[in-house]
């Protein structure tokens, strides 16, 4: 059980802690640059990070039905804490997917073709999406923060 929940809350914090980074700190840093630079630097960035998600989204999902069917004994005695987190866990890996499989995959090729303008809005796009998930896993630490006082 306690290599479920370490393995969980690392995957989390990788994956939320990731977000914010990008969103606030690096999206910040990368402003000043030309678009084809600020792009440059997004493709690789995103190359590393997408990695790690991949791992949080399988290892999420696991460890979290490891957690609630051989610790808290079923999904029937989960409280609302644990299915509040495991619905809007679902909710970003959904959201993950769309990202990384439309938005990512056009900002790809529009970087491989060099076409800036189109790289620039499928980033755009993937900021938003970012942003979206940003919150969602924000709101889903301060559940997991909470989840025992709420049964």
């Amino acid at each position: 059980m306690i290599v479920a929940k370490m393995l969980h809350v690392l995957a989390a914090i990788v994956w939320v802690g990731g977000m914010f980074f990008a969103y606030v700190c690096l999206r910040a840093a990368a402003g000043p640059l030309a678009p084809p630079e600020r792009q440059q630097l997004w493709a690789r960035t995103f190359e590393r990070f997408f990695r790690w998600v991949w791992a949080a989204v399988v290892l999420l999902p696991l460890t979290g039905t490891w957690m609630i069917v051989h610790g808290l004994g079923g999904y029937g005695a989960a409280g609302f804490g644990v299915h509040a987190m495991q619905a809007i866990g679902g909710l970003m890996i959904l959201i993950f997917l769309h990202l990384y499989f439309a938005p990512y995959r056009r900002f790809k090729a529009a970087l491989a073709a060099g076409d800036t303008p189109a790289a620039g809005a499928a980033l755009d796009k993937i900021r938003t999406i970012v942003g979206l998930n940003l919150v969602l896993g924000l709101g889903t630490a301060a559940i997991a923060a909470g989840a025992r006082y709420w049964g």
